[in-house]
């Protein structure tokens, strides 16, 4: 007589999902919409449908629009992309919010 030991089924790992970031391929404005849409898989045009409608009914859209571009961090940049002085800004508002430089002073 063997004493078989049942085998469990494999257990699938969950699907990771990916890190807010600020899209630097589907952006129009800042990448907030091009962001949220890799983030949470709803597309951007329908973050961008939200924004406009609460910018609308009260302009609270343009408020969580700055904010976010401000506080989400920037996705990594394509090579050879110049940052827009209004990029350098934001990322620079970014790393003094958040306590962090993105180049180490030499």
């Amino acid at each position: 007589m063997t004493n078989a030991v049942p085998s469990t089924p494999p257990v699938d790992p969950q699907p990771v999902r990916p890190q807010l970031r600020r899209s630097s391929t589907d952006r129009m404005v800042g990448g907030v919409s091009g962001g949220l849409a890799d983030y949470s898989g709803i597309d951007a045009v329908l973050w961008r449908v939200g924004f406009v409608g609460l910018t609308l009914a009260g302009g609270a859209g343009i408020l969580i629009y700055l904010l976010l571009w401000v506080l989400v961090p920037a996705g990594p940049a394509t090579p050879g992309e110049a940052l827009s002085p209004l990029e350098q800004l934001v990322r620079r508002l970014h790393d003094t919010i958040n306590g962090s430089r993105a180049t180490p002073r030499g």
